[in-house]
């Protein structure tokens, strides 16, 4: 009889994806995995399987967490000016206040892995619709609201927003935030 199980589930792949943020799936070795989570390379991959399916539950928590994120920020009272220029903001901030400048797994992920591995490359479009979605709702909104002009095409822009996001949350590695917000003020004046 196995030992019974004396960790968290999903605490482990909270911290395997810490590690696959912080390092990237090619630099995150098994070693590394078991250092970050705490736990030995036999029980890890006995509970998790591979590296690589330890990395696509990384990939699918950080899509969850995103998601939620997105949904809750955008949600709160304000114009959708303000809703999104808080969640733009939100990113940079998350993104500078880190210790390791590591900007967006799913960004990181679509740039280590382009488009060689379908399944993953895949499972980095849900994430980026799962955002796409949320904006393309907050912006349906605003034109209900009237804080948003008739003529601007929810989906549309909320597409150009990811496009944004995604070059910020590059950008973050290096750039510093009076700069960042000033992309995001830029961005905001063609809603």
């Amino acid at each position: 009889m196995g030992r019974p199980r004396n960790f968290e589930p999903d605490a482990v792949v909270d911290r395997a994806m810490d590690a696959f943020w912080t390092h990237g799936y090619a630099n995150t070795s098994p070693a590394a995995l078991a250092e970050a989570t705490g736990i030995g390379k036999g029980s890890l991959y006995h509970s998790f399987g591979s590296k690589r399916q330890l990395f696509q539950r990384a990939l699918a928590r950080y899509d969850e967490l995103g998601k939620a994120l997105a949904e809750e920020i955008l949600a709160r009272p304000g114009t959708t000016r303000e809703r999104i220029g808080a969640f733009l903001r939100g990113l940079v901030d998350t993104d500078l206040d880190h210790p390791h400048r590591r900007g967006c797994l799913a960004v990181n992920t679509a740039t280590e892995f382009g488009t060689d591995d379908p399944e993953i490359s895949r499972a980095v479009q849900i994430m980026q619709e799962h955002v796409v979605s949320a904006l393309e709702e907050r912006i349906a909104r605003g034109r209900r609201d009237g804080d948003i002009g008739a003529d601007t095409d929810p989906r549309t822009y909320a597409e150009y927003l990811m496009n944004t996001i995604a070059g910020l949350r590059v950008m973050a590695k290096t750039y510093d935030r009076p700069g960042l917000y000033r992309i995001i003020d830029t961005a905001l004046t063609t809603l």
